[in-house]
């Protein structure tokens, strides 16, 4: 009952993500508003793929060599014009899509990068069925410090079902295996709670990444938009979240602290990792590319999902940003809160010195209800997520990325 009345106040929360003004002037945006020492991160989105999964929410469209070669011109230009703004990153994560679509333009967008930053770690997400040997070598000498493949089951009847036969179970192991030992993170993403996925399905999956020694695992839980969740319940069976609690019990007694810690409620590493999650380590953050959002000082953003649309303001030297929405104190001071506990850990100093006062000032009552629920340990410096916080936590972040994917879904459909 605990998880589900956390998730549900989350939901209500998060409808107000859904409510943007298209006033946007993006002459405001600039790294003066910033606070001093202010860092953030850049998520650079590539929307291409060879094949559309029926149960993904992101923007993205069927790989077309000439467009997506375009695309990657105009996604430098919106890089300039943020650097021509002031701002600075140091930690880039690519998504997609599939950002390994077409290697040659990927790897001179991140030479571009090492031209203009000092690039401390980059993240790339691709699918197993695009590893070779070569691309493993090639990555690695371009620097990538995370490498995580979109795996989501080991089971063939599973990928089948999902639309993802360009790659068999037996094929994307193989894939991995190149991967290991290539790169300071090797991440798999397996899915859990899939309507015609069974427990036993799902931890085959948990026992087969264990025995391959595969460093870092996130495991996702379904969190469809509408129309999405519509479409797989007619074509599989119903969604049903009540039985969510047994997939991620099955995590915990696996994975946490069996030789992997808790990186958020959803990933688990052997050791200290980069993960793919930029909301944890970031208060605020870019996002470049067609679909992608950001958060500048309060203030979150939402690109143009339209090709086009997002070319033609590039054209005119303007950020392609379609849609605006200025949180109040108490909604920031809630979404910090939320992503660092998906993180499992506040630093009390840490934000006493970003935002000048103590955590209880401005999240008591927040952080109060959490703890006589028992969902979280503190000590003189830290708040931390316990075990039973955890399913808590996470229930709280899928309502909130379902919130986002629904409005990824009215962007998709309107075009914006």
């Amino acid at each position: 009952m605990i998880p589900e009345i956390a998730g549900y106040i989350t939901r209500r929360e998060g409808r107000k993500f859904l409510k943007l003004s298209d006033e946007v002037d993006d002459s405001l945006i600039s790294s003066s508003i910033l606070r001093p020492g202010q860092q953030l991160s850049l998520y650079i989105h590539i929307p291409f793929c060879r094949k559309l999964c029926p149960f993904c929410c992101f923007n993205r469209y069927l790989f077309n060599a000439e467009k997506a070669r375009e695309y990657f011109i105009h996604l430098r230009h919106e890089l300039d014009i943020y650097i021509q703004k002031g701002f600075s990153f140091s930690d880039f994560y690519f998504g997609g899509g599939t950002p390994t679509i077409l290697m040659e333009e990927l790897l001179s967008f991140i030479s571009y990068l090492k031209e203009k930053f000092e690039v401390r770690n980059i993240s790339l997400e691709t699918t197993p069925q695009e590893i070779t040997p070569e691309m493993v070598a090639t990555l690695k000498k371009a620097g990538i410090n995370r490498l995580s493949l979109g795996v989501q089951s080991f089971d063939e009847g599973m990928l089948k079902s999902m639309g993802r036969t360009l790659c068999t179970a037996v094929e994307a192991k193989q894939k991995i295996g190149l991967a290991l030992g290539q790169f300071e993170t090797v991440n798999i993403d397996l899915i859990f709670n899939f309507p015609f996925q069974t427990l036993e399905k799902f931890c085959s999956d948990i026992k087969l990444f264990k025995e391959m020694d595969i460093n870092q695992v996130t495991f996702y839980p379904l969190m469809p938009s509408p129309h999405k969740k519509s479409a797989l319940e007619r074509r599989f069976a119903k969604v049903d979240n009540s039985r969510e609690k047994r997939y991620y019990n099955s995590i915990l007694r696996e994975i946490y602290d069996q030789g992997y810690q808790a990186s958020t409620v959803w990933c688990f590493s052997k050791g200290e990792r980069m993960i793919d999650e930029y909301i944890v380590n970031y208060a605020d953050y870019v996002g470049i590319g067609a679909g992608s959002v950001s958060l500048i000082n309060g203030i979150f953003y939402v690109n143009s999902f339209s090709l086009e649309k997002y070319a033609e303001n590039l054209k005119k030297d303007r950020l392609p940003i379609a849609r605006r929405r200025n949180l109040s104190e108490k909604e920031y001071y809630q979404y910090y809160l939320l992503t660092k506990l998906f993180g499992t850990k506040i630093n009390k100093v840490q934000f006493k010195q970003q935002f000048g006062a103590d955590i209880y000032q401005k999240l008591g009552t927040e952080l109060r209800l959490l703890k006589l629920v028992g969902a979280i340990s503190e000590t003189a410096d830290e708040i931390r997520v316990n075990r039973r916080g955890m399913y808590i936590i996470s229930v709280m972040m899928r309502e909130f990325f379902t919130g986002l994917n629904t409005l990824r879904e009215i962007s998709i459909e309107n075009q914006i």
